[in-house]
């Protein structure tokens, strides 16, 4: 890495900087392990246009979400800027875009939950590991340091980038403090001693959040509408055979989207207008289905897309759904869709102030010194506290003893982990 940083060519002269947030970074992950765990996710190393290293695909996606970019703007970043061509392993500045910004789907693709997990750790360790050993070096007094110089000949010192740096003022992306973390929090008592053979050592926090989806805030309403756009494109698809011999199912489309628009211009439509619009918005989204049904035995699905025919599937469980509600008068359904294009988020009812409920998948995160762990994520919603006992063993796992101190909300404080934290001499 030290021979990496002294030979990087800059066109326009100069050296990079070793104590540099990026630079520091670069030394803490392990690429060699990354591009095996990547090279894993591959289906057959010989099939597809040229592979980009691992080193590329993860370091893109940290520079993306640590900056918080776009795909697009991600790939202009490591264009201008040097320093993040040197994280992504570059030997030299280049002024070309490194690869096509639509590539980072693909690379959120193949580096997986589990795999970015597996990576979050070794990072994490590597960092604390460093920093432990920073506290641990003792500290040295001014006259020691003149000495040392006297000794140099007073020849400037050199850093070198494998040394134990501090820790940058920003953490890593992977090792991000969650949102919601800074709650009152509440340490679980206990007044045994400690069974096992180390003593408990360190603080271990634990909490819950959401992590939001990149989804249209969704009403039903909205989603109704753009399940009969999706349902009338269909209906055109698969007509088109039959152009000439066949006259064209009326889908109202005109009528329907002038309906929609009359509610949903209004600045604060009641509650009755909005029942009464949704229940029109079901008239035609069931006639579109019907319409579907009826054309099949004419044109077979296979004419579809992949896409048309997932969005087929989904719009008539949306449609369900809608219906059930509908008739019973209520807001609840089981696995609710909320989105037609990420049919797997779900409604999080959080109660947090400005917004009672969010959308996207649920974690259960585990913040030690700063270094944050994803113990769980799911995206139908669970009890916190249940994962409570999974992440104390986790944490023994990591460092080789159980925490000194838990520090949580008071979801956390039911029975079973009370009993299993005094067991352990957990506080």
């Amino acid at each position: 890495m030290a021979d990496l940083l002294e030979n990087f060519y800059l066109p326009f002269g100069g050296k990079l900087n070793p104590t540099n947030r990026w630079v520091q970074l670069a030394a803490i992950i392990p690429w060699d392990k990354v591009e095996e765990k990547y090279v894993s996710s591959f289906k057959s190393p010989a099939i597809g246009q040229k592979a980009y290293s691992a080193r590329i695909a993860l370091g893109s996606l940290i520079i993306k979400e640590r900056l918080g970019l776009s795909d697009r703007e991600t790939t202009l970043q490591i264009q201008e800027n040097p320093y993040l061509q040197f994280f992504l392993g570059y030997t030299a500045y280049v002024d070309e875009v490194p690869f096509h910004h639509s590539l980072l789907t693909h690379f959120r693709e193949r580096l997986g939950l589990e795999i970015l997990a597996e990576v979050n750790d070794w990072i994490a360790q590597a960092a604390l590991q460093a920093e432990r050993e920073v506290e641990a070096k003792p500290k040295s007094s001014k006259r020691d340091r003149d000495d040392d110089d006297n000794d140099a000949g007073g020849s400037q010192l050199t850093m070198e980038v494998g040394d134990a740096f501090s820790i940058p003022e920003e953490p890593p992306v992977v090792a991000k403090k969650p949102r919601n973390m800074a709650k009152k929090l509440h340490v679980l008592p206990s007044t045994a001693a400690p069974t096992a053979e180390v003593m408990n050592k360190g603080t271990l926090m634990l909490d819950a959040t959401c992590a939001p989806a990149d989804i249209k805030y969704p009403t039903d309403l909205g989603l109704l509408n753009h399940a009969r756009e999706i349902l009338e494109d269909i209906i055109d698809v698969l007509h088109r055979p039959h152009v000439g011999a066949m006259e064209k199912p009326r889908t109202y489309r005109e009528k329907a989207r002038k309906s929609y628009l009359s509610v949903s211009k209004q600045r604060k439509a009641s509650g009755k207008v909005i029942r009464k619009a949704i229940k029109k918005q079901l008239g035609y989204v069931g006639r579109n289905l019907r319409i579907i049904e009826a054309l099949v035995k004419y044109t077979p699905l296979t004419e579809l897309s992949k896409r048309h025919y997932r969005q087929l599937l989904i719009i008539s469980e949306l449609y369900r759904q809608q219906r059930e509600m509908m008739e019973k008068k209520t807001h609840i359904v089981a696995d609710r869709i909320v989105s037609i294009e990420q049919p797997h988020v779900r409604p999080m009812v959080r109660g947090k102030a400005g917004a009672n409920v969010e959308f996207g998948a649920k974690i259960a995160a585990s913040l030690v010194d700063g270094y944050a762990w994803i113990e769980t994520a799911q995206w139908d919603s669970f009890n916190e506290a249940t994962t409570l006992q999974a992440s104390v063993e986790a944490y023994k796992q990591r460092f080789g003893y159980y925490p000194a101190v838990i520090l949580a909300d008071k979801i956390y404080r039911n029975r079973d982990n009370l009993n299993y934290c005094k067991t352990l001499g957990i506080r």
